[in-house]
């Protein structure tokens, strides 16, 4: 291989390299899922691709998966996760005010000004029974029933693992800022 070859062969892998760096960082990344709180959908050690750029210019939708960072105190298992206790028979609507260092793959239920409860993991928004044929329904454990209505705060989303008998989500963690979510899943 001439010396003009071997240099041009070494522009291109760096460039290449480079493109795929910024592509991942900027557009759409790769992202593993960790735990099960989105069986059957999305199932531990799958890997799917989310979408940073889209999620620049516009707000995400009920329904739509995401990534976020949740507030802090959502990737502990004991100690206190909500800002302020809720009362009984309500999800948490006030989280605490940090940001968790943690980055959570959920999908958005409600968001801003939706009025929700939770029916044995079953989402009322503004008095409707969602249609969710895609989840893992609780059977009666605790935590999965929440007469008490709220209403989602503005610039803010509520979020809940489609295994709704074993996922921490807002119904223990509160509301996630619309700044905190950074990328939509684009591929399954």
């Amino acid at each position: 291989m001439k010396r003009g070859s071997f240099r041009e062969l070494v522009a291109i892998v760096v460039i290449a390299l480079g493109l795929a760096l910024l592509i991942q960082a900027f557009i759409v990344k790769p992202y593993r899922i960790p735990s099960e709180s989105m069986e059957p959908t999305l199932v531990i050690g799958q890997r799917v691709l989310v979408d940073r750029i889209g999620n620049r210019f516009g707000d995400p939708h009920v329904g739509d998966i995401v990534v976020f960072r949740p507030p802090a105190g959502a990737e502990q298992t004991t100690g206190p996760q909500c800002g302020t206790p809720p009362p009984d028979g309500q999800v948490c609507i006030d989280r605490t005010p940090e940001q968790a260092d943690a980055t959570f793959i959920k999908r958005v239920v409600a968001g801003p000004g939706d009025r929700i409860r939770i029916d044995d993991g079953h989402v009322i928004r503004n008095g409707v029974a969602a249609r969710e044929p895609f989840i893992l329904p609780c059977g009666n454990v605790e935590g999965c029933t929440f007469p008490r209505e709220v209403t989602v705060p503005r610039g803010e989303y509520f979020m809940m693992g489609d295994n709704r008998r074993n996922s921490s989500d807002s119904r223990s963690w509160g509301t996630v800022k619309r700044d905190r979510i950074w990328a939509t899943v684009m591929e399954r």
